[in-house]
């Protein structure tokens, strides 16, 4: 038994809409874990930023150790009490590292809320791109289903 070629002309446009379907919603899954991935990335991105900072602050402090003990030193060897301008430079010092300390402290807030911010907008993307996908995907079965349809009549 042959089949009319409009039969297999209508098999083909359903066939056809269901691998469009098909196809679609595979890319709109790919999407969903692209921007997952992405997003994680950024994530552990933003972790090593912080890690670095850490590592910064302590390596700053152990500066301004090394430094406020060798102003002591420099003092105490000149015979001078540690009083007037000697204090003065002790404390500009100590001041001086805190300073720097919440200033890398505050590039690491900085740091992290950009991170959080970019994974965020990484996963809102993969969502509204895989709803596109996944609206595509119904939009081919829909076309497929039309024009076998339309060729049946």
């Amino acid at each position: 038994m042959a089949l009319d070629p409009v039969t297999i002309a209508a098999g083909a446009s359903a066939a056809s809409g269901f691998l469009g379907f098909k196809g679609n919603q595979a890319a709109a899954k790919a999407a969903r874990q692209t921007a997952e991935y992405n997003a994680k990335v950024r994530e552990n991105e933003a972790v090593l930023v912080a890690r670095q900072k850490v590592e910064e602050e302590a390596n700053l402090r152990k500066q301004s150790k090394r430094l406020v003990s060798t102003q002591r030193v420099a003092t105490a060897a000149s015979g001078i009490q540690m009083s007037g301008s000697p204090l003065q430079a002790l404390a500009d010092t100590y001041f001086n590292t805190e300073m720097d300390a919440l200033k890398i402290q505050y590039a690491a807030d900085v740091a992290a809320t950009s991170a959080e911010a970019e994974a965020t907008l990484a996963r809102a993307e993969g969502r509204a791109r895989a709803a596109s996908l996944r609206t595509q995907a119904y939009q081919s079965l829909l076309s497929g289903g039309e024009k076998a349809a339309t060729l049946m009549m």
